[in-house]
């Protein structure tokens, strides 16, 4: 077998390999030879059928597994010899001819063909303790704490049939139909909503019309959406709401105790407090933890500058541009209501795609050099996780990770990084910083739009949910999708 490089540039390489048909003549005999004492053919005796007919019989079929087996294990040997590691499967070309391919199979021929890749890129790994980090720490404060149960209580506030006019924390029961410019819409209607004046549910404005409403009334509601209301075809858009009160409701007595608490399964109200306390606790672990997160991957980021194998950025990007034009698609932008183009828009996400290879690719050196695993547990316990999110469906869940690989390897990628994201928080210089909450919740920049993509995801959790599409969603009130780069991307790109 004689292999000549005949591509050397940058990351890109090409090999061509050439098998003498002396080789492939030689392993076909090979073959023949064993198969003589194997099969079993009409007027023959066991090991005794002649060679010339056996190769009349099974030459070309024998050939073409010789030819198959070299394509599928020649370009791994070589690699290994060359001392390489391809980024991604190489691609191998070989003659389209039909009288080429012929010869080959007849022996009348060298076996011509070339593989192409991408070397993974050679990753001198810095020192971590280098990289320093400030972890913002909020204080939850026993007022937040009041306010939370607070809400929490609101759930099981009884109400009682009023006759009189609706006030401030009334609950009312109402059927409503939405109009612009005199023709309903799209998710502006809804029957038997419940609906509390001051809970801020609808969107400004709504409630505060129904003030003084009774059971039967007819009531026409003038509103305009907010300019940055999630369904573009809503926002900044006049409506009517003619509403229809079916009953109102004065809301009972409400005392935080233990009886209270006993309403939500929990032994009293102080135990109430505690969970509630550590609620909070977590969710603020979580922001502190994205925001310690994007400071290490922002450092290594402009530590480690190499150039990421495209085939990997291709593949990252069109995952990346697929997820932006769905949501796109799905909320009825444009990449002019996002303030860009179409061009801009590609430019920022291929430097957002390319980041995240680059990303993936130091975590996963740092991950190997550390002897970083993910362990047969750690899969399973996330697996359970995903059971757990989906009550009713466990054993789809089940047979869906046994039969995909890929989707195994989908949880076993996020688990591996946040190890290695341990791993150097073990080393980094960490320094705790108080701060308010707002400061802790707060973006860290302006929000990623397409073609304005910030390069992390930093979501926090509870983020505000998209505008509700049926139902009373489009009378109440909903923050918009926050749009963080690359569709919340969470910069693992597979690192493992």
């Amino acid at each position: 077998m004689q292999v000549t490089e005949t591509l050397n540039e940058g990351l890109k390489r090409e090999i061509k390999v050439v098998v003498p048909a002396s080789d492939l003549e030689h392993k076909l005999g090979e073959r023949l030879e064993t198969a003589r004492t194997r099969v079993r053919i009409n007027g023959f005796r066991p090991g005794k059928v002649p060679p010339t007919h056996l190769r009349k019989l099974y030459g070309k079929s024998f050939m073409a597994e010789i030819v198959n087996e070299i394509l599928n294990e020649s370009p791994t040997s070589i690699l290994s010899e060359r001392g390489e590691r391809s980024a991604t499967r190489p691609e191998i070309a070989m003659t389209e001819d039909e009288e080429e391919a012929e010869k080959v199979l007849t022996g009348q021929s060298d076996f011509i063909f070339s593989f192409s890749y991408e070397v993974m890129p050679a990753i001198d790994l810095k020192d971590a303790s280098a990289i320093g980090v400030t972890r913002p720490i909020a204080e939850i404060g026993d007022e937040e704490v009041e306010e939370q149960v607070a809400k929490i209580a609101e759930s099981t506030r009884t109400y009682e049939h009023k006759d009189g006019a609706a006030e401030k924390g009334d609950r009312l029961t109402i059927d409503f139909v939405g109009k612009i410019d005199g023709e309903p819409f799209e998710g502006g209607a809804d029957t038997g909503a419940s609906l509390v004046i001051g809970s801020n549910q609808f969107i400004p404005g709504f409630e505060d019309q129904l003030v003084g409403a009774k059971a039967g009334d007819e009531k026409q509601v003038n509103v305009t959406f907010p300019e940055d209301y999630g369904a573009a075809n809503l926002a900044g858009k006049a409506a009517v709401f003619d509403v229809t009160v079916k009953e109102v409701a004065s809301p009972g007595e409400l005392k935080l105790d233990d009886d209270l608490a006993a309403k939500l399964g929990i032994e009293s109200m102080e135990r109430l407090r505690q969970v509630v306390r550590e609620q909070i606790e977590s969710q603020y672990g979580n922001y502190t933890r994205q925001k310690v997160k994007r400071q290490i991957l922002d450092a290594l980021d402009a530590e480690y500058k190499f150039e990421a194998p495209s085939k990997l950025v291709d593949t990252e990007f069109n995952n990346i541009w697929i997820e932006i034009n769905k949501e796109l698609s799905e909320s009825g932008r444009t990449f002019e209501d996002e303030e860009t183009t179409e061009e801009e828009a590609r430019a920022e996400y291929r430097r957002l795609a390319d980041r995240r290879v680059r990303l993936g690719l130091v975590l996963g050196e740092i991950g190997e050099k550390a002897g970083i695993t993910v362990t047969e547990q750690e899969l399973q316990a996330a697996i359970m996780e995903q059971m757990r999110r989906y009550p009713g469906q466990e054993q789809q869940i089940v047979d869906f990770f046994r039969k995909n690989p890929e989707a195994v390897a989908s949880l076993r990628a996020p688990i591996f990084e946040e190890k290695v994201i341990d791993h150097i928080l073990a080393t980094a210089s960490v320094t705790d910083k108080t701060v308010s909450k707002e400061e802790l919740m707060a973006d860290d920049e302006e929000e990623a739009k397409p073609g304005k993509a910030s390069a992390e995801q930093n979501s926090g959790p509870d983020e505000a949910p998209a505008a509700e599409a049926g139902g009373a969603g489009s009378a109440r009130k909903a923050a918009p999708k926050k749009r963080k780069a690359a569709a919340k991307a969470d910069e693992s790109s597979e690192a493992e």
